[in-house]
């Protein structure tokens, strides 16, 4: 499964919140530094989707807010 994410660093309430044109809002507290936003944004989805955190990656858009994920099924 493929998500198209719009990432949120440094946000006050983090969550994660499907917007209406079918996109992902990931909100994380971790700022935009040595992929710590990258790999906040991977827990957030890996816990909302109860996948293991090893079956998501970033295909697309890894310095930029807009991401492109890719959740394997298992």
């Amino acid at each position: 499964m493929r998500l198209q994410v719009k990432v949120v660093p440094r946000a006050k309430k983090p969550g994660v919140e499907q917007l209406a044109d079918g996109t992902w809002k990931v909100s994380v507290s971790a700022p935009a530094e040595d992929g710590r936003a990258n790999a906040a944004v991977i827990e957030a989805l890996a816990k909302h989707f109860d996948t293991p955190k090893n079956s998501i990656r970033i295909i697309r858009g890894e310095t930029s807010r807009i991401k492109l994920l890719e959740i394997a099924s298992t």
